[in-house]
Order: structure tokens, then C-alpha cells, then sequence
């Protein structure tokens, strides 16, 4: 993992009971604002599993999240975003990138005034060629891409969970320069992206 000095607890002992077995064994995590922290897990409901918990959607069996000195779900659910989660929240392949634009932007907190037109958005973030691109048709960077910036929308978010951002055939380097350039960026998110391998 790509973790530095400065970590804050963000998972203590965080499990999940399974039907016949554990869904994730007792985990426990740190990272901080403007850092990036891979984790390895198998198989893919242990990845989401991980990713909701990290997230604050889904109650652990046992164990805490906790961030900035919150610990309650709901407040680590505020300021933080679950991205491109297989059968949670990965967009229908089917949708054209303008209408995933739409549907997310009228999702966002605050005043409708405030809210950007998808034209303007989509231009402010060099997507405008895309906009009228099914989503399974464009590059799997594009939609990584495109994905972030929706989720970083919301301007309470501090901490951004990708579910398995490995499955999409982007070469390793790709994704993980472009998640550290997400850590990296104005905003300064703390990235968990919960991977197959490292």
C-alpha cells in the first residue's frame, strides 16, 4: 500500500458475518487527506463488503469506522463517496454519459441554483466529447475518470472508496496514477480503492 506518516484511523476491527462464513475478517485501517491506500481482498462480495463498510453503508457486525473524529455511520456516510461499486452503485452500461451527468447532478445537495448545467460541467471537466458516448463504449479511464468527478461533486467529501477499480482491463499504472492524482488534487480526498491484487 502507498500510505505515508499522518494516517488517521479510518476502520478498527471493522467485520462482516456471513451466512456460512465471515464475509471480512476483522480489518483495521488508516490513511490520511491527500493520500492514497490500496488494499488487497478476495473475492469480490469481500471487496464490496470492505468498500461499504469503509464507506459507512452498510453496518459492520462488529468493529468501528470512524473519521475526523466521527465514529458514527451516519456522519462517516456524509463525508464520504462509494465509487463504481459492482451491483451497488456501477452505473447501467446502457446510459448515455450526458444522462448519467443529469441524474447525478440532480442528486447533489443544495440549491438548485447552484447546481451546474451538464453542459457546463461536462465542459469544465474536458468530457464535452463524450457526452453523447454510451457509457460502456467509452475508455474504462474516461469512465474512471468520469465516475470521480461525480462522486467529488459533493462538496462534503473527504473520503473516496473505489470497489475493485481493477476490473475494468485499465492497465495497474493508469489507475493508480490517476487515483494519486485524485489524492493529489485541489479537493485533497483521503482515496481507498479496495483492489483484487497489489
Amino acid at each position: 500500500s502507498l500510505i505515508h506518516s499522518g494516517c488517521v484511523p479510518i476502520a478498527n476491527s471493522l467485520a462482516f458475518a456471513g451466512r456460512h462464513q465471515p464475509l471480512l475478517e476483522p480489518t483495521s485501517l488508516a490513511v490520511a487527506r491527500g493520500q492514497i491506500l490500496l488494499v488487497q481482498a478476495e473475492p469480490q462480495p469481500t471487496r464490496t463488503a470492505l468498500s461499504l463498510g469503509l464507506s459507512a453503508r452498510m453496518r459492520p457486525s462488529s468493529g468501528s469506522v470512524a473519521w475526523s473524529g466521527n465514529s458514527t455511520l451516519r456522519s462517516v456516510r456524509r463525508i464520504s463517496a462509494l465509487v463504481d461499486s459492482p451491483e451497488i452503485n456501477e452505473p447501467e452500461a446502457h446510459l448515455k454519459v450526458r444522462d448519467l451527468v443529469a441524474e447525478d447532478l440532480a442528486l447533489q445537495p443544495g440549491p438548485l441554483w447552484r447546481r451546474s448545467s451538464i453542459d457546463s460541467w461536462m465542459e469544465r471537466h474536458r468530457m464535452d466529447h463524450l457526452a453523447d458516448s454510451w457509457l460502456d463504449a467509452i475508455d474504462p479511464l474516461d469512465r474512471l475518470a468520469l465516475l470521480t468527478h461525480l462522486a467529488l461533486e459533493d462538496h462534503r467529501v473527504e473520503l473516496a472508496v473505489f470497489d475493485s477499480p481493477d476490473r475494468h482491463g485499465i492497465p495497474e499504472e493508469s489507475w493508480i496514477d490517476y487515483l494519486q492524482t485524485v489524492a493529489a488534487g485541489r479537493r485533497s480526498p483521503a482515496v481507498v480503492a479496495v483492489v483484487t491484487r497489489i
